[in-house]
């Protein structure tokens, strides 16, 4: 039996990662499907060869083999582990990390192999991050306000973002790809899928619009202009419906999964309006 246990990430990386996880695959192999997070992954089969999960844009399907456990952690979009390359280089890319951290993630693959329960060695994971983002410093500021500022809840215009910020359009796409990975459009696309997500995990009561109930409502309330607009946008970043990847069930995924400590900080950030007074929305 497939088995997955999130959890919030230790207090040292609370700033820059969204959420850790545990995951053990069963007598057969786990069909995974990655979805866009705005984020990147670190995925660390326990006794095998760790890999970085790039910034996505669309799905990605992995087949998990029978009886491997996977210790995982999930960065915030904009706070990536340090890295030889921006993030617009390493966009839907699935890539070794030790092509990428060279003797380091060597050392990280006997530490985690040899601590005596999966707990431990996530928990070996875990300093090795906060001792690099010690050495090598925070988080561009600027992108860091521009994630909250493209949060669903409230949704504007890039351009307008870009006002916010004191920056051109042009200078805040390239701050984007450079640490995010993607462009400010697709980053809100993305921001805004996964807060249907959150709201949809969360079995939050939906306010939505009236006359709309269930998942039309939940989708106005992530910003969303209607039930199809979430529908192909969920096609887009997906590859399915949103009722196919829900199950039908709008309190939990078809997968069966718990991402309560996932989307929990996401949901943390619903009543932030940083961007204040005559800011128009427009639809992607």
């Amino acid at each position: 039996m497939n088995a997955y246990v999130e959890r919030p990430p230790v207090p040292g990386l609370a700033g820059v990662v969204r959420t850790v996880w545990i995951q053990r695959t069963g007598d057969a192999p786990y069909v995974q499907r990655h979805l866009p997070t705005g984020g990147v992954e670190i995925h660390f089969p326990v006794g095998g060869r760790p890999q970085l999960l790039g910034p996505l844009t669309g799905p990605r399907i992995e087949v998990i083999p029978a009886h491997t456990t996977v210790v995982g952690v999930r960065f915030r979009p904009g706070a990536a582990p340090p890295l030889p390359a921006g993030l617009d280089e390493l966009a839907d890319q699935h890539l070794g990390l030790a092509d990428l951290w060279g003797r380091t993630a060597d050392r990280l693959v006997e530490a985690v192999a040899a601590a005596a329960t999966p707990e431990l060695g996530l928990a070996a994971l875990q300093a090795h991050l906060v001792r690099e983002f010690c050495r090598t410093g925070g988080l561009d500021p600027l992108v860091a306000e521009a994630v909250q500022v493209l949060m669903p809840w409230d949704p504007v215009g890039v351009d307008a973002v870009a006002a916010h910020l004191a920056l051109s359009a042009s200078q805040l796409r390239r701050r984007c790809l450079q640490a995010v990975g993607m462009s400010p459009k697709v980053l809100q696309r993305t921001l805004r899928f996964q807060g249907f997500l959150a709201l949809a995990q969360a079995g939050a009561t939906a306010s939505g619009r009236r006359g709309a109930d269930g998942m039309a409502s939940l989708a106005v309330d992530a910003g969303y202009a209607d039930q199809a607009h979430l529908s192909r946008e969920c096609l887009r970043l997906t590859g399915v419906t949103p009722r196919q990847l829900l199950g039908g069930d709008l309190d939990r995924c078809a997968c069966g999964h718990d991402h309560s400590a996932s989307y929990a900080p996401f949901l943390a950030t619903r009543r932030r309006s940083p961007v204040h007074g005559g800011v128009s929305a427009r639809w992607g």
